[in-house]
Parts: structure tokens; sequence; C-alpha cells
């Protein structure tokens, strides 16, 4: 299988995967919400009980004032026709009478009682007096008992009547005894009882989902159930919804991951391609004295065209590099092309070049025999290659001692670039024996500002100044920058584009000299051996 297929089918499988997780965790996410929908549609039936609760305890108070004060004689044939008409008005009262002792003598259902009925006893009592009763009716028949209030010899039984449910769940319904400071603990949910709270809330237990409302007047409890699997059911759409939503957002999620990694692997590709065929750029940026302006040196970076024609940063192309394992290739081609371009003037003039490496290079067995052969084959003086490591890429110093010092025996000098950007200290200076440090060019951008960054600078130099070591500013493009470093009484050393962006060799062959003269008498005095930028008086 080509690496375009493999590609192409990798690209597939994951866009599934991002697809199948979106519509699993949408539809996880629609059983929550299916849940919460039920139970808030349980808790509006609820909020419906309770309402309808109060409006019957307000009209049954109000009938039961009416009630004690008829110009009719008790339980008399007009007193019973009144009290039909009171009944057959309302909507939660569903009888009306008289009761004494605990005895009903007369109601609108049953009329004058022909035979005594048991001596009822009230289960609460309101505190304007008002007795409630759990099981009032004046018949011997058990199951039309329902709650009953009495004021005076005035009673009245509440009606059966519950508000209809709305929308499409099969809600279920119950209404049970309830005696305030009653204990119900061992009452437990079932689809036919399904009570699980004594008070008014919403609650879970198990499969089971219950809104309860309880009346302390009608003494009873109403509860709207209904399962985990019906609420879901009945909820379908809303599962539904969620699940194509999560489908929807899974794809977009795999086709960018897909794009990001079809990008990033194809910048892998072209790079491994563009170092193999040595297509890699070099250019050269010149690095100056500040007092004088001349050219002391020069940078050698690498630059890389993807094929398509764009341009691709160091600090992105470098990176995929180290990330994908082959960055020191880059380096040794960066190392051979410069010494080939240079060699002419590293091995007649005091001129140095400076090569970037990275951590891994200084981790890489193979690195240091590589530049050996290198400075050998080009037979230029190994102290006319100078080596740059960031302050990162020294972060584990154990690792990266042993390189610098052996690096250091064969005659390199050390630079830190991007000084103040990581992890140096004066005691890490001084523990990786450094030669000379290059001030990053976030703090030379802030002279002339407001910038607290700014007042770094003078204690970067006077850290330098204290421990002997050169001095390179990065990032100098102005004439006010420049001057900024020309009252210190320290050589110090310039590189920006002020002096000279990074430029081809033979552009900067021209810069230098058209006919490529020796320019050791011109930049010697930069060099003398007690003032020299990574003076191996320091090895």
């Amino acid at each position: 299988m080509e690496i375009g297929s493999k590609d192409a089918l990798a690209a597939r499988v994951n866009l599934t995967a991002a697809i199948v997780t979106g519509l699993i965790a949408g539809f996880l996410g629609g059983c929550v919400l299916a849940t919460s929908l039920a139970e808030s549609t349980l808790d509006k039936y609820r909020e419906r009980v309770a309402a309808q609760d109060v409006a019957s305890v307000k009209e049954a108070r109000s009938l039961l004032g009416v009630l004690q004060h008829t110009a009719y004689s008790p339980c008399s044939d007009s007193e019973l026709n009144y009290f039909r008409q009171i009944v057959f008005g309302s909507d939660s009262i569903r009888d009306a009478g008289r009761i004494r002792n605990g005895r009903i003598e007369c109601s609108a259902s049953a009329g004058r009682t022909v035979r005594p009925f048991p001596q009822f006893k009230a289960s609460a009592i309101e505190p304007d007096g008002a007795a409630a009763f759990a099981n009032l009716v004046p018949t011997s028949e058990a199951s039309l008992k329902r709650p009953g209030l009495q004021l005076g010899d005035a009673f009245v039984v509440f009606g059966s009547h519950l508000p209809e449910t709305a929308g499409s769940l099969p809600i279920s319904l119950s209404v049970t005894p309830y005696l305030p400071g009653a204990s119900s603990s061992n009452s437990r949910p079932s689809p036919e009882n399904p009570q699980i709270e004594d008070s008014d809330g919403v609650a879970r237990n198990g499969d089971i989902l219950a809104a309860t409302h309880c009346s302390a007047v009608q003494l009873t409890c109403t509860t709207a159930s209904i399962t985990v699997a019906e609420a879901r059911l009945g909820e379908y759409p809303a599962i539904i919804g969620t699940s194509l939503t999560g489908g929807i957002a899974g794809a977009l999620l795999g086709m960018i991951f897909c794009m990001f990694q079809r990008k990033n692997h194809s910048m892998e590709q072209q790079l491994r391609r563009a170092v193999e065929q040595n297509k890699l750029q070099v250019v050269y940026q010149p690095i100056v004295s500040l007092d004088n302006g001349k050219i002391v040196g020069g940078e050698a970076l690498a630059r890389w065209t993807q094929e398509d024609g764009t341009s691709v940063g160091p600090e992105v192309f470098i990176k995929v590099a180290e990330e994908h394992g082959f960055v020191s290739s880059i380096t040794r081609q960066v190392v051979q092309r410069a010494l080939e371009e240079f060699g002419e003037v590293l091995r007649t003039t005091d001129f140095r070049l400076n090569v970037n490496v990275t951590a891994a290079d200084l981790a890489d067995p193979e690195f240091l025999p590589m530049l050996e052969h290198a400075v050998s084959k080009a037979r230029v003086p190994a102290k006319r290659v100078v080596i740059e490591v960031t302050e990162s890429s020294t972060a584990n110093q154990q690792d990266a001692m042993e390189t610098i010092r052996e690096l250091r025996r064969m005659g390199h000098s050390i630079y830190i670039d991007d000084f103040g950007t990581g992890y140096s200290t004066l005691s890490y200076l001084l523990y990786l024996s450094v030669d000379a440090i290059k001030i990053d060019k976030a703090f030379t951008r802030t002279i002339g500002t407001e910038s607290v960054s700014v007042a770094i600078l003078p204690q970067m130099m006077a850290l330098a100044r204290s421990q002997n070591l050169g001095v390179v500013v990065e990032g100098i493009e102005t004439e006010q920058q420049a001057h900024y470093f020309s009252s210190d009484k320290q050589i110090l050393y310039g590189q920006g584009f002020l002096f000279g962006r990074p430029i081809t060799a033979q552009e900067f062959f021209r810069l230098l000299d058209p006919k490529l003269a020796p320019i050791a008498g011109a930049i010697e005095p930069e060099y003398a051996p007690e003032r020299a930028l990574g003076s191996p008086s320091r090895a």
C-alpha cells in the first residue's frame, strides 16, 4: 500500500471514529437531557397540583363559613337542597353536611342518616380550630372515603379530581394518605407505589423519577412518576437531536484534525525530501563591532521553501524536524554548506562563523564526530567556528555539559543564544563555561520605550563584564538602539537589520570585499586576546 493510500485510510478511520464518538457523546447527552426534561415536566405537574390544593382549601374554608350560618333548620330538606346546590356548583368539593361529636348527621350526597355510622376522629387540628379528617364519607362504602374538613358543626369532603397530565410522557399518578410528622422511610418506590418523598419536591430513586405534593389540610400526597426508560422514550426527539448534533460536531472536529494532521504530515514529508535532496538554503547575517560598524563575523541560518513556493520560518520547520527526530540532518547540512561556502574566508582571515545547534544535537553521539570531520575536511581552524546554543537546549545540564566541554577542547567558542529568555543564572553560566552571550532581540526592542524590561539590559551587560564574557546584541534595527550601547566601556557586537539582513554567501562576500581580500587587518583589534569576543582565555 502506498503512503498516500495509507494516509487516506488513516484519515477515513479518524473521521469515522470522530463521528461515532460524537454520536455516542450526543446520545449520552440526550439521555441526560431527556431525564432532565422529564423531571421538569413532573415538577410542573406538581406545581399544578399544589396550586389546585391551595384553591380547594380556600374554597372549602369559604363554604364552611357559609354552611355554619344558613337560614334553614339543620339537616332539613331545605338545607339539604341548599347543600346540594353548593356541592354541584363546586369543582373541588364532593360533599357537605352536618357533623357533631365526630358523627355525621346529614350530607348532600346521603341525606339524613337512617343508621348510625362509626364516629370519625380528626387527624389534625388547624390553628383556627378547623379539624382535618383523612377518611370522611357519610356512607358505608370505604372506597368512597375522602379527606374532609370540619369547622363548627359543618363539614365538607374534598373531591378526587386531579389536573390532567400534558404532553406525551406516560405519567403515572397516585394519591396516598399523609400524616404530617409520620415517617415514610419504610415505603419503597415501585410502579404501584411510586412515592419517594413525603413533602414537595422532585426526586429519583433507582429507575423511577417522581414529583410529590403533600397537603397538610387534605392529608394526602399526590405523586406523579415515570420510569427513566419511559422518560427517554417519551423525549426521543431530544435524544435524536443531540445525537445528530454530536455526530456533526464530531465530523467537524474530525475533519479539522485530519486537515491539521495532513498538513503537518505533508510538511514533515516535504521537509524530509528537502533535506535528503540538499535543497535547504543557508543564508548569513552579519555580526559587526558596535564601536566602528565593521563586520567581524556572521551567523549561518537555515531557510526552507515548500514545494508550493511557501516560505516556512525556522521556528516552525526546526520544531517539526525536532518532533520527528531528524533535526540533526538539518544541522549537518547547514554546517557542511557553511564550511564549503566560507572555507576560504575562514582559512585566511579572523572572520568567525556562528552555527546554531539544538538540544537534540548536543545529545546526539554522532554530532561531535560529524562536526570534527566537516571542520577538518574544510581545513578550517576550529576557533573560527562558533557554536550557538539556546538557553532552553541546555536546560538539562548533565546531558549538555560533556558535549560543550568537548566542543571547547576541540577549539570552538560557545555562545548562549537568546540570553535572558530562559534558564540562565550566574552560576549556570559559570557551570557551562561559555564564552559569550547573545542578548535576545526582545530586550533590544524595549529601548526607547517605557517597558520595565529595558532596565534588565544594564544588568545583563554588567554580568557579562564581571565574568569577562563577550556580548552580542541581537535585533538592532534602529540607530537609537545602536547608540544605546555606544557609551558602554566594554566591547560590544551587534546583529540586526540595521547592519544587514540574512543574505546568500555571494552577497555576503561582496559586502565584505568584492575581491575577497583578507580582512584580518581590518578586524584584528576587535580580536585582541585580552578583549576578544569569546576569548579562549576562559577555556
